[in-house]
């Protein structure tokens, strides 16, 4: 694609996301668009948000589990870039009227207190650079109309970043195995799934080391004090005004999320 492409795409995802309005597939409209040209869609619609105020927070890793692979047709993860804009915290309502078409997932995050470069970055860098890790939801969001995604859509939309909540149960990765941790998701006090670490790459810190050594080959470190988004253990959640959801991993604690029908 040429460089007159990427800013036509990556301003068209831009508009999409500060008008609330959804755009064809990209797949169905260029012939030919690589992984690469969508990365390079996605920097020009982070730049756009950033040039609006927003500041980089951190980074998610997306597709992560077999089912969301199998759905885009890949056999590895992506990733998107979190900023100030997307980030709540454990006891604050979630407005829903600023999304378009969100979903819900939960999962795990990672806090950093020193920076990690890769590549080379093994699973011991990221268990020393990491201060803690919590509970979190994300709240995805697609551009594409009526989620009719294939991996170069996602990737381009940012990776489907909406917005994300972070919990206030914080852990040492010393005092727990993430791998073995069940995760239990409530939705309106209703089991909804089951699922532990191991579903996630064979480990959340291990999707942490993909990260980190696939943006260390593209020249971009993580920051001490980052935000990482480990991938989703549960399925898609629909979700809607006063919906509330609750998840629980074992040994680290819980987590909470309310949804309102206001904007952010």
């Amino acid at each position: 694609m040429t460089p007159q492409d990427i800013q036509k795409y990556g301003d068209e995802l831009y508009e999409a996301f500060a008008t609330r309005k959804t755009v064809a597939p990209l797949t169905d409209r260029v012939p030919g668009i690589t992984i690469d040209d969508a990365y390079r869609i996605q920097e020009r619609m982070v730049f756009r948000r950033l040039k609006a105020g927003e500041t980089i927070v951190g980074k998610k890793i997306g597709v992560t589990s077999k089912v969301m692979q199998d759905m885009v047709g890949v056999t590895q993860p992506d990733f998107g870039q979190l900023t100030s804009a997307m980030a709540y915290s454990e006891g604050q309502d979630l407005p829903l009227g600023g999304m378009i078409q969100p979903k819900a997932e939960a999962e795990v995050a990672f806090v950093l207190k020193r920076d990690l470069n890769g590549p080379g970055i093994t699973a011991t860098d990221v268990i020393l650079a990491t201060d803690y890790v919590v509970p979190c939801f994300e709240i995805v969001d697609s551009r594409i109309t009526d989620w009719k995604i294939k991996i170069q859509d996602t990737i381009a939309d940012n990776a489907s970043c909406g917005v994300y909540l972070l919990g206030s149960a914080k852990k040492k990765l010393s005092e727990l195995d993430l791998n073995l941790a069940g995760m239990v998701l409530e939705k309106n006090g209703q089991l909804f799934s089951t699922a532990a670490g191991a579903a996630v790459q064979g480990g959340p810190v291990n999707a942490v080391v993909w990260l980190a050594n696939t943006l260390g080959a593209l020249g971009l470190p993580f920051k001490a004090g980052e935000v990482i988004l480990s991938g989703s253990q549960s399925t898609l959640v629909s979700i809607a005004p006063g919906d509330t959801l609750n998840c629980i991993v074992g040994g680290l604690g819980a987590c909470r999320i309310n949804f309102t029908a206001g904007a952010a």
